[in-house]
């Protein structure tokens, strides 16, 4: 039933189907949006419709970005000879929290998934062994997430590296299994980063 007219209605539908916003929170969030000053509101979709347009994959690591090539990977600061391999842009931003890492990344965008129909060619991993073929990299840190997913990405990752002489490494225990690196504190990330081991 249409308690609100057919605009607040849209609304609420159209926010409850970001995830992890349930019906009563995608209509409190319409009340505030409806509740807003117009201004903030125009502001609000114009930052949305502007991320939407202009955000797209850095061309080397795969990250989101609204340039060629990001921050991180443009640095000249930071170790080249190191990538750290992440599902998600998410489990990157975690790690940069932590002040620790100074390689830098490449981001899958997923995890090998027989049970949900993804597989290898499904994600970025053929992108990242493309990167691996300049002689810079030394070592790939496989940062995926404890999950049976993550571990048979690092696992199926590893064995492709193997021969193409770069040293391929894990993050230490310390992340439990089962969560996703987004969620986790940064001493409980620096701890896995710093007690890696090689696989």
């Amino acid at each position: 039933m249409d308690y609100f007219g057919g605009p607040i209605s849209r609304l609420i539908e159209e926010l409850a189907r970001l995830p992890g916003v349930g019906a009563k929170t995608a209509q409190r969030l319409a009340f505030h949006i409806i509740n807003m000053p117009l201004e903030q509101a125009e502001d609000l979709s114009k930052a949305i419709t502007h991320a939407k347009t202009k955000v797209h994959y850095c061309s080397s690591c795969y990250t989101l970005t609204d340039v060629e090539i990001c921050s991180i990977c443009s640095n000249m600061n930071r170790d080249k000879s190191i990538i750290m391999v992440v599902e998600d842009p998410r489990d990157m931003a975690a790690y940069e929290k932590t002040k620790q890492y100074k390689g830098i990344y490449h981001i899958l965008h997923g995890a090998i998934s027989p049970m949900l129909g993804i597989g290898p060619n499904d994600i970025k991993i053929k992108e990242l062994i493309q990167r691996l073929h300049n002689d810079e990299v030394k070592e790939i840190i496989l940062a995926t997430n404890s999950s049976v997913e993550g571990e048979a990405t690092a696992m199926y990752i590893s064995k492709l590296v193997k021969p193409l002489g770069v040293k391929a490494t894990r993050i230490a225990n310390g992340v439990p299994v089962g969560g996703d690196l987004e969620y986790i504190d940064e001493i409980t990330l620096t701890r896995a980063l710093d007690g890696r081991i090689e696989l």
